[in-house]
């Protein structure tokens, strides 16, 4: 179980969403006699890390047809920072028997869950191989996201004669709230503000996804944990209480009064009732837009990558460079920028990327610029495909001389420009900068992130090699916002992370990669609906989807 003193409710790992795929399959092979083939689809995930598929599913069999519209549908943990595989197979089903080998196989395809989503309408089409010679046909996947996962939970609480804990004044009480898990450990979801020197406490209202309380299971056990504040972080246990989001909604009455108990003090006082009760106030939920709406409503992710091209990264010739070209492995620029590109690109519908290189001398005169395409081409700095990039940055090493300083505001201004274009909800902006050192322009970068956040933008720092990053961290505005001459940013930009505290101690470079990925993609979904939110865009309606009335979540 998570520890309370670890606990930072901004950025703690929420469950997915959970999305709904259809799926329908048009002109398979005809493999019976005397009718037609009898499909069903059984669906594969691929594990992080490994290359091992797990069976997830499958649909029904349907009877004597070549075109299946299968009614049963995959559900799954949709999450935006991970690259999830997914395989299908079809098959022709001629037997009772349960293994799907001894089956006629009908064709496969491959594609991520983001690639679903990421497609008109949440709607991918694509053709089945796998025999070779002969055309399989096609498969038809639909995403839609589940609606309870939109709920949105507003409570508040009190408590009444708590124990006393500290010696010379009262307690300093706070909730911890835990999710039960299907093995039956608990995951801690919510704490709440701490109340000074009280044993009859009332805390502010919060507000908590209904997925990250129960995922989806209105029955399943809620644990809330009462502690005593101490300074030096051993918080003291008054005791505890169970509930569940079904409980929680019937509001204020007799059922949501909870005695809080504390099982060594009943094993030890035979006389013990209990260490106080928690009363609940109020309780309402409500339905909000959520990241999938945006996406699904036609919204283009448009990724831009940054890549510092300064002395300091080491010859590239040399195997001591940060750029150096190994033909056996990629270097950690290269996997940087596929571990973030391979998942942005499934939400970017022309697969069009702007690559930048910054701190390098020219040819032919050697000048130095701070925001140069990678293609050499000024008109049009975009590559095609994360592959066109990582060829693009591998010919700039052979073209350009690393030289300095390591600046960032002119990059960041130049997608700025971009964004300050297209402010209706249609594109958001993810710049990914990779970088090896200190930034030398830093108030220049301050003035240039302040400006940046109030557009539909976000910043990702990837640092790698084994310098210190302290002034990444004034960047990422998680503690405290990014400011240039007293204007403070509009929303948190930024997120930056050492490439060092991802590495896989075993080296498995994809491990290294999914690990990444996910810590700097997971605020992209929360920046965007800021950005939503602010301006008061709402998504628009998803093409063959009607949309359900709502406001903003994060997925």
């Amino acid at each position: 179980m998570a520890s309370i003193g670890d606990f930072d409710p901004l950025n703690s790992s929420v469950p997915a969403t959970k999305i709904e795929v259809t799926v329908s399959c048009r002109n398979l092979l005809d493999m019976d006699t005397f009718s037609k083939s009898d499909p069903v689809v059984v669906l594969y995930i691929q594990g992080v890390g490994t290359k091992e598929w797990r069976e997830f599913g499958r649909t029904e069999v349907i009877d004597n047809t070549l075109n299946p519209d299968f009614v049963r549908k995959f559900v799954l943990d949709y999450f935006f920072e991970e690259k999830q595989n997914l395989r299908f197979d079809v098959y022709n089903v001629d037997s009772r028997s349960s293994n799907i080998s001894k089956h006629d196989f009908l064709g496969q395809t491959f594609c991520t869950l983001g690639e679903i989503i990421g497609s008109t309408g949440s709607r991918l089409e694509k053709t089945l191989s796998g025999i070779p010679g002969k055309k399989c046909g096609a498969i038809i996947l639909t995403a839609e996201e589940l609606s309870n996962c939109r709920d949105i939970a507003t409570m508040q609480l009190c408590a009444n004669k708590l124990d006393k804990k500290d010696f010379f004044g009262k307690s300093d009480p706070f909730l911890v709230f835990y999710r039960s898990n299907e093995d039956g450990t608990f995951t801690i979801c919510h704490k709440t503000e701490v109340v000074k020197n009280t044993l009859n406490p009332v805390w502010q209202p919060f507000t908590i996804p209904v997925r990250a309380l129960c995922n989806g299971d209105y029955d399943r056990t809620v644990k809330v944990d009462v502690y005593d504040w101490d300074r030096d972080g051993s918080h003291d246990f008054i005791g505890e209480f169970t509930t569940s989001y079904r409980e929680l909604s019937r509001g204020q009455s007799q059922f949501n009064v909870y005695e809080v108990l504390n099982p060594k003090k009943k094993g030890k006082k035979k006389k013990y009732i209990n260490s106080g009760t928690v009363t609940l106030l109020s309780f309402k939920v409500e339905s909000e837009y959520t990241f999938v709406d945006f996406i699904r409503g036609g919204t283009q992710l448009n990724f831009t990558v940054a890549i510092d091209f300064t002395a300091s990264n080491g010859n590239p010739s040399q195997p001591t460079s940060l750029h150096y070209m190994n033909p056996y492995q990629m270097n950690t620029y290269a996997m940087a920028l596929k571990a973030v590109g391979e998942i942005i690109q499934d939400y970017d519908s022309d697969k069009l990327f702007p690559a930048y290189g910054f701190g390098a001398k020219l040819p032919p005169d050697g000048k130095i610029s701070h925001a140069f395409p990678l293609n050499s081409d000024t008109e049009n700095p975009n590559c095609v495909g994360i592959e066109g990039v990582l060829e693009a940055y591998f010919q700039s090493l052979r073209t350009v001389q690393l030289y300095g300083p390591t600046n960032f505001a002119p990059v960041i201004n130049q997608v700025a420009r971009s964004a300050a274009d297209v402010t209706d909800g249609s594109q958001y902006f993810v710049l990914l900068m990779i970088t090896d050192g200190v930034i030398s322009d830093m108030v220049q970068t301050k003035e240039a992130v302040v400006n940046a956040a109030s557009l539909p933008m976000s910043v990702i720092i990837v640092g790698v090699g084994p310098a210190e990053f302290d002034a990444m961290e004034e960047l990422d505005g998680d503690e405290v916002r990014v400011s240039f001459r007293g204007r403070i940013a509009e929303r948190d930009i930024v997120q930056f992370v050492p490439f060092r505290d991802y590495i896989d101690r075993s080296g498995n470079q994809v491990l290294s990669m999914a690990r990444l990925a996910k810590d700097v993609l997971a605020e992209i979904p929360d920046q965007l609906l800021s950005y939503m939110k602010s301006r008061g865009i709402e998504p628009r309606p998803a093409l063959e989807t009607t949309p359900t009335p709502a406001r903003y979540m994060r997925i």
